[in-house]
């Protein structure tokens, strides 16, 4: 049975939420704070956590939980604003919801990342290098020129699954089943916003491509001139 830890400031919110969640198999249980999150996490085997908190900012919570662990993270909104969930995307959440999409679609996702992060490795990828970028599976780094790009779990697997494939345009339902699990590639802006992050890390648009209506691919990587100002890390 996997464990849920609900981060919600509202007590009937947090009941219901928790009560689905148990008659869907899960095992649940709900605190009302972000230092208190912060403090129990370790405990769960995925975090389903409110923005609206009332102690802490709830995308500063999700930047600390993926500063510390790489806890499956679901955020969620009762505003359905799209700026709150790309900050969320951004600040580390794997998964970012309105809670008007009602709990059946939540509960949907909560399976959907918990199956893509128990999902076992069974043989390390060789690095990959394409010019002045070399990506590590092992040691799961990026480096450009020469210098380590700071990037999130999620970032690193969009990266080299772009990166090992080179030559080929891979649509987004494919990038969301093989990267986070999930076939929700039209209504959510998940890969949208790693991609966008992903060129600024990396200090150029270039590195990945849009196929407009189908999906992304990795660019031309022989002209690129050195840009040390991505290198940094």
């Amino acid at each position: 049975m996997r464990n849920v830890l609900v981060v919600e400031r509202e007590a009937s919110s947090a009941a219901s939420l928790v009560r689905d969640l148990r008659r869907q198999g899960f095992a649940a249980r709900s605190v009302d704070s972000g230092a208190h999150a912060l403090r129990t996490y370790r405990e769960a085997d995925l975090v389903l956590l409110s923005l609206e908190l009332p102690d802490v900012d709830g995308i500063e919570v999700c930047r600390n939980l993926r500063a510390e662990s790489d806890v499956p993270l679901i955020a969620f909104t009762r505003r359905d604003d799209e700026l709150e969930r790309v900050l969320a995307l951004k600040a580390g959440a794997d998964d970012c919801v309105a809670q008007t999409w009602g709990f059946r679609e939540i509960a949907a996702r909560v399976e959907a990342v918990l199956r893509r992060a128990r999902r076992p490795l069974s043989v390390i990828p060789e690095a990959i290098s394409l010019g002045p970028l070399h990506i590590d599976p092992r040691a799961r780094e990026v480096r450009l020129h020469g210098g380590l790009v700071d990037i999130t779990s999620k970032e690193f697997e969009l990266l080299y699954l772009l990166a090992s494939h080179a030559e080929t345009v891979i649509s987004r339902k494919e990038l969301m089943a093989k990267v986070w699990g999930s076939e929700w590639a039209t209504t959510s802006r998940t890969i949208d916003t790693h991609v966008s992050t992903l060129r600024a890390k990396l200090g150029c648009s270039r590195w990945i491509l849009t196929v407009r209506g189908v999906g992304y691919r990795m660019g031309h990587h022989s002209t690129y001139a050195p840009l040390p100002e991505a290198s940094a890390g």
